[in-house]
Order: structure tokens, then C-alpha cells, then sequence
């Protein structure tokens, strides 16, 4: 499972021009699930997200996490994370996980998220074509990967 997390002041999701989800300050969370993935990658992921310790302290340095901010998270599905890029220019997508099996892991990570963070998370619609809208606080970008 890969998430890209993005400290951001503000994001949105929006599909056929209509808002689905927004957050204030927080993390913008894009994830993809892989056909090697379980409940375990899930359950890692969603802890390790909520730890991360990516928001400024009062000295100015990145020593807090979303836990320790209040900030606010939206999770929003993102298959192209597993693109292959290796051979020629059009990226594969065979390592990238079918619905039946991303579902599932999806939607099992988002609770996991809001059980750690005790609050609802909001997301994008799995699958669709969503326009995406962040402001990105920093910037502050991370790769986190549940399989090392």
C-alpha cells in the first residue's frame, strides 16, 4: 500500500464540478492499494499516517503529528501510484490491485484513519474521475510505503 501525504492548509475534491469532501488544515492523503496488499498493510498505514510527525511545533520544527494538531485528513483513491514506468512511456498498472480486492482495503484504511484520529475522515468516491484541489503547507510531501 503507498500513500502520497500532503500537509496542506486546505484540499477539496470535486466530481463533475460538484464538492464531495474538503478539509481545513491537515493532510491530504492520495492512496493506492497493491495486489500484494492485506488488512495488516491497512492497519500499518492508517497508525503510521496519524503518527507522522510532519506539523510544526512551537520552535518552527516538524515534531507533531495529525493526533497532536487536530488537523483534519481526506483520503482520496489513487490507482497510478503503482504505475510502472520502467519500460517505454506508457505506464503499467498490472502491480495496482482490481476494486474487489482495493475496496475493501480502502475503506478499511479510512476507519482504521478515523479510529486513530477519533473523528470522520472524508474522501473522494473510489474510482471516479475526481479533480483534486489542495494548497500545499510547506511544501510537505511524503512517500510512505507499507511494505519496506
Amino acid at each position: 500500500m503507498i500513500a502520497l501525504v500532503q500537509r496542506c492548509s486546505q484540499a477539496s475534491v470535486s466530481i463533475e464540478g460538484n464538492q464531495v469532501a474538503e478539509i481545513g488544515v491537515g493532510m491530504l492523503v492520495l492512496l493506492g492499494v497493491s495486489i500484494e496488499d492485506e488488512e495488516k498493510d491497512a492497519v500499518w498505514l492508517a497508525k503510521k499516517i496519524s503518527n507522522l510527525r510532519i506539523f510544526a511545533d512551537s520552535e518552527g520544527k516538524m515534531n507533531r503529528s495529525l493526533l497532536d494538531s487536530d488537523g483534519q485528513a481526506l483520503v482520496v483513491s489513487q490507482f497510478t501510484l503503482l504505475a510502472d514506468t520502467t519500460m517505454g512511456n506508457r505506464p503499467a498498472y498490472i502491480k495496482a490491485a482490481r476494486p474487489d480486492q482495493a475496496i475493501p482495503l480502502y475503506e478499511l484504511f479510512v476507519k482504521e484513519l478515523g479510529t486513530h484520529l477519533q473523528k470522520p475522515i472524508p474522501t473522494g468516491v473510489f474510482g471516479a474521475d475526481m479533480q483534486v484541489a489542495l494548497v500545499n503547507d510547506g511544501p510537505v510531501t511524503i512517500w510512505v510505503e507499507s511494505k519496506g
